[in-house]
């Protein structure tokens, strides 16, 4: 047997989610019949993380346990032309029997987008929150800073969690802004979180909290009593899903990088 492990982008939109569920479409079910197209097998593939519906992915990694003979260099572009244009694979190579995609992360780094100014960017509506109204990027620059560190983060996690702990390690945060559009009046403000995982919602509910920052609901300040709270109910609310993009995954021994 080989285990093969690749880096898969996709447009979330038309999915429910990246992991396999009952009678629903997802990435997942994608991936695993066009490899079953491919190889005649039927894998149950892993990957680095579960992506919510509407939600899309840069780096997804996964892996997939084979007993085909393709060459490595041949995998990407034949299951490229069995996966919908929306889905592409790339980077495959083979890794030690013992790499999963989940448990062997060390980092992840997700991406949230949000369109602010007088008018949306029309091409990319699926893939940025829009924002009509001015938002104070400084504050919610400062705001961020408050999450590095290793803490516990129950006010911005999803009640529906079924961890056992809420504690993580964000080791980077950080916010970015694109140059306005002259066009559009209108510029992307990028929130990238970086850490040792994530809670449910941890992702939406902070850039949602941030977004009040902006508005000037809140003070930056703000962020760091509602971490110490520990309480879902004194954070913001769940931003939508199409803003989010799962960036990148960073493993260690194996010296893959997405």
């Amino acid at each position: 047997m080989r285990n093969i492990c690749m880096t898969v982008s996709y447009d979330g939109t038309a999915y429910n989610g990246f992991q396999t569920q009952p009678s629903l479409n997802t990435v997942q079910d994608m991936l695993e019949q066009a490899v079953f197209s491919l190889t005649g097998e039927r894998v149950k593939l892993t990957s680095s993380g579960r992506t919510d519906a509407g939600v899309h992915a840069r780096g997804q990694v996964i892996n997939f346990y084979t007993s085909s003979k393709i060459p490595l260099e041949r995998w990407c572009m034949a299951l490229n032309t069995r996966l919908p244009q929306d889905i592409v694979v790339s980077g495959a190579r083979e890794v030690d029997l013992s790499f999963h995609a989940t448990r062997s992360a060390v980092r992840k780094t997700y991406r949230y987008t949000i369109r602010c100014g007088r008018h949306p960017d029309l091409f990319k509506r699926h893939m940025e929150f829009y924002h009509p109204t001015a938002l104070d990027t400084e504050a919610m620059r400062e705001g961020l800073s408050w999450l590095v560190g290793t803490h516990d983060y129950t006010s911005f996690c999803s009640v529906r969690s079924t961890k056992l702990s809420h504690v993580r390690t964000i080791y980077d945060a950080r916010l970015e802004c694109e140059p306005l559009d002259p066009l559009l009046q209108s510029f992307a403000i990028h929130i990238y979180l970086t850490g040792n995982g994530f809670l449910y919602n941890m992702v939406r509910i902070v850039a949602g909290t941030l977004i009040q920052v902006g508005e000037g609901k809140r003070t930056s300040e703000s962020m760091r009593d509602i971490l110490a709270a520990r309480s879902r109910a004194k954070a913001g609310p769940t931003a939508m899903p199409h803003g989010l993009m799962l960036w990148e995954v960073l493993y260690d021994e194996n010296g893959i990088t997405t």
